[in-house]
């Protein structure tokens, strides 16, 4: 028989030495996840685009673990609005609108477990393209009220700069998010959370 999993969330108490005095009692969970380097293409291939808006629904691989998108425009003119539409970590529908800026590459700021849907703009010239891919932006499990990250290890090592926390959503999972400075390299990595109790 397998144990239920310990609720974080029943608003538990620890006493202390002085009677009546209570502490907010924090839980210190280890998230692990080994994703991926950031690319382009993994979401979407580089697509032509056309005179018409073109909405897809084929041809969209999901992100290995919930992450941000980012897009890619084929020429230097690419112009106009990429809307990725699909599910944070916890299934919640999300969106976000993300736009182009000629070849560089632009990065979304919500964690997308599952990408449904892309939307792309009108063409802006001859060649011009768009592709989605990957971020580095990991989306955590949790909503938060503040920032709540310990510690991070890459591949087991420490990181030696603390890993860059999104500003904390009690409402919307799909905001909460973490950057590291090390490099994604679909190593392990433990991500330790202080979760209120």
């Amino acid at each position: 028989m397998s144990m239920a999993p310990m609720n974080p969330f029943m608003g538990e108490v620890a006493q202390t030495n002085v009677t009546g005095l209570n502490c907010l009692w924090l839980q210190k969970v280890d998230y692990q996840i080994s994703p991926i380097a950031p690319n382009n293409t993994t979401v979407l291939a580089n697509t032509a685009l056309t005179a018409s808006v073109q909405t897809l629904a084929t041809g969209i691989t999901n992100p290995d673990v919930a992450r941000n998108t980012v897009v890619k425009g084929a020429i230097a003119t690419s112009t106009g609005n990429v809307v990725v539409t699909g599910t944070d970590i916890g299934g919640n529908a999300i969106t976000e609108t993300i736009a182009l800026s000629g070849t560089t590459v632009v990065a979304g700021n919500k964690a997308f477990a599952a990408v449904m849907q892309i939307v792309l703009p009108v063409t802006s010239g001859a060649g011009d393209g768009v592709s989605v891919g990957i971020g580095s932006k990991l989306g955590l499990p949790y909503t938060f009220t503040k920032n709540m990250l310990s510690k991070a290890y890459n591949n087991n090592v420490l990181e030696s700069t603390t890993p860059t926390m999104s500003t904390p959503d009690p409402v919307n999972l799909c905001n909460n998010t973490i950057t590291l400075a090390s490099t994604l390299a679909g190593n392990l990595l433990d991500i330790l959370l202080d979760v209120p109790g």
